[in-house]
Parts: structure tokens; C-alpha cells; sequence
């Protein structure tokens, strides 16, 4: 019987309505949460780098099959191990801090039986917004065993191209060269 039908039964023959799963909330962790990039310096190196502040929420409707991502990233605190690249990322060449203080992915959770697998979302930097889905390499969520809560931590990548972004260097970044991995490695703990 459908959950409509089940729903509408209940209610006519008076017999108790099944609880529907409410959506768990869950604050990402800022000590275990580091976005980062990956890109070709004029093709003859990778650089990497993370980002050390991000923000956010996470909503997770396992009965459903669906959830929601909102992260927030800092990207004044870009760390590639080498402060005059850092200070770089920082300029208006690149993620121009001054004035775009912030850098954000939104999404929706895709499911494969149980477990979420993709996140169909939007990522805006320096104030332009491209859709971007981030595939789900590792998905787990336990009890914390200090917390007494539910942790969940996934690890998801995605790729994006500089240029659209209007980063002013992008000409080292034409063709494959321009595309630019964004992972996302994340854990977050359920709200109480």
C-alpha cells in the first residue's frame, strides 16, 4: 500500500499514523573539514592547496533518499605550503579576498540504494555561480565516541575551470589545463 493510501487509512478508521523520519541536521566540523584544489602550473607541475575555515550545514532524509550540502568557504585561508603562492590565491589575480570574502557550494544529495553517491549543486567564486557535481568517493556515518552523537564524513570531488570564474591568470589554465579539481573532504556532526 502506497503512504498515501496507508496515511488516508489511518485517518478514517482512526488507527494510530505511521511516524514519518524527520531529516537529521548536522553542523559541519571545522577542525575536520578542508576543501581543496588542484590545478596544472603551466602544465608542468600540480599545484595543491586547501582551504583551513569553512562553514556549513548538512541535511540528510535517508527515508527519502535525499539531502541537502551548504558549505562555506574562506578563501583568504588558501594554504599551498608556500606563502608568496598563498598570498597569490589571495590577490585580485585570483580569489580577490578583499572583495569576495567568501566562496560557497549549495546542493541536493543523489542516492544509490542507501547511500548518497553524488551532490548536484552550484558552486559560486568571486560572485559567479556554475553548476558543478561533486561525486561521493567515501560516505560513513558513526557514533562519535567522544560526542555520543552521530558523525558523518565524505569525501566528493568535482571538477571546475577557472576562467569562468574570471580569474584573471586563467591563460595558464587554457584547455585541460584550465580544469581545476575541487574536493571536498568534510565531517559533520548531527545537531542535538
Amino acid at each position: 500500500m502506497s503512504l498515501t493510501r496507508t496515511l488516508i487509512a489511518a485517518v478514517l478508521t482512526g488507527a494510530a499514523v505511521p511516524a514519518l523520519a524527520a531529516p537529521d541536521n548536522y553542523t559541519i566540523d571545522p577542525t575536520h573539514t578542508y576543501p581543496s584544489i588542484e590545478f596544472s602550473h603551466m602544465g608542468l607541475s600540480v599545484w595543491r592547496g586547501k582551504f583551513n575555515k569553512t562553514t556549513g550545514k548538512i541535511t540528510l532524509d535517508r527515508a527519502a533518499r535525499t539531502g541537502t550540502v551548504d558549505v562555506t568557504i574562506d578563501p583568504a585561508s588558501i594554504n599551498f605550503g608556500l606563502a608568496a603562492m598563498d598570498e597569490k590565491a589571495r590577490s585580485d589575480d585570483f580569489f580577490n579576498v578583499e572583495k569576495f570574502p567568501a566562496a560557497t557550494y549549495r546542493g541536493t544529495f543523489r542516492f544509490s540504494g542507501d547511500t548518497p553517491r553524488s551532490v548536484d549543486g552550484k558552486v559560486t567564486i568571486m560572485g559567479i555561480t556554475k553548476p558543478v557535481t561533486l561525486r561521493i568517493n567515501l560516505f560513513n556515518c558513526v557514533p562519535h565516541p567522544m560526542l555520543k552523537r552521530e558523525v558523518c564524513g565524505a569525501d566528493a570531488e568535482g571538477e571546475i575551470v577557472w576562467g569562468e570564474y574570471g580569474m584573471k591568470l586563467s591563460q595558464y589554465g587554457q584547455g585541460d589545463a584550465g580544469k581545476v579539481r575541487l574536493r571536498i573532504q568534510v565531517e559533520a556532526i548531527k545537531d542535538e
